[in-house]
C-alpha cells in the first residue's frame, strides 16, 4: 500500500453534482437514485458547497414514516439548496496524497472530501474510497 499515491487514483472522478439554483427534491432523487451520500455544489465549474443525505434526512420524514411524502415535498419547497448545503468547505487537490486524505478524515471528522484541480470539482474522496484501497492492498 503506497500512501503517498494521489488521491486522484481513488477519487470517484465521474462525480454526481447539483447547482446552487436546483432545488432540493433534484439533490434527493440524485442521492436516492444513486445510492450516494453527498453531493457537491456548484456554480459553473466552482465547487461552493456540498449537501449530504443526513442534512437532507433532517429535513424530510420519509426515512422515518411512511405516507409522509407531501410533508416531504412541501419542506423541500420551502427551502433551497444554498439554505441547506454546507458552505464552509474542506477540499482537496488531485495530487494531495491518499495518506494526507486518510489524516483529514481521522483528524477533522469529515466523511467526504471535493478534490479540485486549478479550483474545478474534478472528483470527490470518501472514507470508503480510503477503507477500500487499504483492503485491496
Amino acid at each position: 500500500m503506497n500512501l503517498q499515491h494521489p488521491v486522484e487514483k481513488i477519487m470517484t472522478a465521474n462525480v454526481h453534482s447539483v447547482r446552487e439554483d436546483d432545488d432540493l427534491k433534484k439533490a434527493l432523487k440524485l442521492i436516492r437514485q444513486h445510492k450516494i451520500r453527498h453531493l457537491p455544489v456548484v456554480r459553473g465549474k466552482q465547487i461552493t458547497g456540498i449537501i449530504s443525505s443526513t442534512d437532507l434526512n433532517r429535513l424530510t420524514f420519509g426515512g422515518l414514516f411512511s405516507n409522509h411524502e407531501s410533508e416531504d415535498e412541501a419542506i423541500l419547497d420551502m427551502l433551497n439548496i444554498s439554505q441547506v448545503m454546507t458552505n464552509k468547505l474542506r477540499t482537496v487537490n488531485t495530487d494531495t496524497t491518499i495518506g494526507e486524505v486518510a489524516e483529514i478524515f481521522s483528524e477533522e471528522g469529515f466523511h467526504a472530501l471535493p478534490v479540485v484541480k486549478d479550483s474545478e470539482l474534478r472528483g470527490i474522496v470518501t472514507t470508503t474510497d480510503i477503507i477500500k484501497y487499504i483492503l485491496k492492498k
